[in-house]
């Protein structure tokens, strides 16, 4: 259950990083509440997971799945800009992430 939690809190920091965005420095009430509502949401998730995931693999699963989705996110929705540099660093990102989970007990 714990990495379910860490899942859905990573996919919540892309949420809330996603609507930072679109709320514009907080000056656009919706996307700022949406930005609250997720932080809140995606720490809380990964308070959670930290009960049986350690510190530094939980962290680094949350940070580097909120890395990738908003990446992805920036990519496809905002259509941001992007090189084949970029697609390297996100593999490697994807690849530790894998590692990460793989050596966890």
């Amino acid at each position: 259950m714990a990495w379910i939690y860490l899942i859905l809190a990573g996919v919540l920091e892309v949420v809330w990083a996603g609507s930072m965005k679109q709320s514009h420095g907080f000056t656009r009430l919706v996307p700022s509440l949406v930005t609250l509502t997720a932080m809140v949401g995606s720490f809380w998730l990964l308070a959670g997971a930290m009960r049986t995931i350690p510190l530094g693999t939980a962290y680094t699963v949350w940070t580097g799945t909120g890395a990738v989705g908003a990446f992805v996110v920036g990519i496809t929705l905002l259509g941001e800009p992007v090189n084949a540099m970029q697609f390297v660093a996100m593999a490697l990102i994807v690849s530790g992430l894998v590692l990460m989970k793989l050596s966890s007990a």
